[in-house]
């Protein structure tokens, strides 16, 4: 049973996530329920957490995750549960990266298919004319392939202009996964992917491109994202 400022609290959170996609600041949670000091905040937050409706995410600012919702409410909202698989793709990425810097003598070698754009789809490329090296304790079972990222519509998921990225051959994927699109049958692009009413979005993690939309037999998913290399010069 929540309290009336928790449930305001809580709904408001709801409500900031879903037009944003990101939790809001004490201040505006403040000003929102009109209290005076944000030491208010801070106890109707952990109130919410304790009560397993809401979670803290460790490292880093603004980043609250709803978990429930009071049963009159229904279930968490489908943007909420694709917003949290980004912050966990995001989580995921960073901890490839490490991995890939430190030593390993345990490689295999993948075929290199070429360039993919991460910001406007490219024709695919079918016939692997390189590889690359990658450590073994980035993959986990399963048929492989690696890409060479062209353009800049995944900055926001960690993925910047000439990343390798590591691709895991597969036909689906969850609601908010990264993966490769095959769209018509002619061109290629990695995005987070996502279903919603008979049709496939394909959303960039950059502001300043807009999430394409398509009919489900339109695109055919070819991989999701696992892992990723980076070279600094």
């Amino acid at each position: 049973m929540l309290t009336k400022k928790q449930r305001e609290l809580l709904l408001y959170i709801r409500d900031h996530l879903s037009r944003t996609g990101v939790s809001p600041s004490f201040d505006e949670m403040k000003d929102a329920l009109a209290l005076k000091s944000k030491s208010g905040i801070h106890r109707l937050i952990t109130a919410l957490e304790e009560r397993g409706f809401i979670r803290r995410l460790a490292h880093r600012a603004r980043a609250v995750e709803i978990l429930r919702l009071p049963e009159d409410l229904g279930p968490v909202p489908q943007a909420q549960e694709f917003n949290a698989l980004k912050q966990q793709n995001n989580r995921l990425l960073n901890e490839n990266i490490e991995a890939a810097n430190q030593s390993s003598e345990d490689t295999v070698q993948l075929p290199l298919y070429g360039k993919i754009a991460a910001g406007t789809p490219i024709e695919a490329l079918n016939d692997p004319d390189n590889y690359v090296d990658v450590p073994l304790n980035l993959l986990n079972g399963g048929d492989h392939y690696a890409l060479t990222v062209e353009g800049d519509s995944m900055i926001e998921a960690g993925i910047l202009d000439g990343d390798t990225v590591l691709i895991k051959r597969c036909d689906t994927i969850e609601n908010g996964q990264i993966g490769v699109a095959f769209v018509d049958n002619a061109e290629a692009t990695l995005k987070h992917v996502r279903r919603q009413s008979g049709k496939i979005e394909l959303e960039p993690a950059n502001a300043a491109y807009e999430t394409k939309t398509y009919e489900s037999d339109r695109v055919q998913v070819q991989g999701k994202l696992v892992g990723l290399l980076r070279t600094y010069h």
